[in-house]
């Protein structure tokens, strides 16, 4: 009996030392991935604004060069998340490249071409940069911030679809194989929240581009009133 109680003992320790490994371990993913991711991902926000004011990217008179692979070559704001939102936007969708910031789904457009501009970003660890992407309402902007211009980006409505939908980033949003003719951005991220049976949706169309060495007209990045 004595040996089953120091048996049980044992256990109840070793349980209660997994649980507590188990809440460390929660506590990193949901906080201190989003403190490094956050500070990698403002890293990569000011070097980007650095090059793209110091001309050391693609002069806005030649043809943008293809993106490399994992390479950040767009800045994403969005007034609705905020005054101070900025997110960089790299080429691919991979795991790791998710955790550097936003990732742009190869072979879809570029900011402001003809198609469709369709990025990925995680909801929730990693600096969870669409954490609040179902704040997103008709009519709120979302600017991109290339080297050569500023695409503004006005939203138009959203959906909820299975993770295999991919019809979502077809060249003309929900409509494989037709032709594209109008300048769509897509936005997809896990839904709910702490969950990947579902992705969350935003389709935005393009507004207007304006050549980066006009900047951007006063009250562009305004965050709209109401929630």
């Amino acid at each position: 009996m004595k040996a089953l109680r120091w048996s049980l003992g044992l256990v109840g320790d070793l349980l209660v030392t997994a649980g507590a490994l188990l809440l460390l371990f929660v506590a990193w993913q949901l906080w201190w991935t989003d403190v490094t991711a956050n500070r990698v991902q403002g890293d990569t926000v000011h070097a980007l604004t650095r090059d793209f004011g110091t001309g050391r990217s693609t002069p806005a008179s030649e043809t943008p060069r293809a993106v490399p692979f994992g390479e950040a070559f767009a800045i994403l704001r969005i007034p609705r998340l905020g005054a101070d939102y900025a997110r960089p936007v790299l080429e691919g969708t991979s795991l790791d490249i998710l955790q550097e910031g936003v990732g742009h789904y190869t072979g879809t457009a570029g900011p402001g071409a003809v198609g469709n501009f369709a990025v990925a970003g995680h909801r929730t660890t990693y600096g969870r940069p669409f954490h609040d992407i179902d704040r997103l309402r008709p009519g709120d902007k979302i600017v991109v911030e290339t080297a050569q211009a500023y695409s503004v980006y006005v939203v138009r409505r959203h959906e909820i679809v299975d993770p295999t939908a991919v019809r979502v980033i077809a060249p003309v949003p929900d409509k494989p194989g037709a032709k594209p003719t109008g300048r769509w951005m897509t936005m997809t991220a896990c839904h709910p929240k702490y969950s990947a049976a579902q992705r969350y949706v935003v389709f935005a169309e393009l507004d207007r581009t304006y050549p980066r060495a006009k900047g951007l007209p006063v009250g562009t990045l305004a965050a709209p009133k109401g929630d």
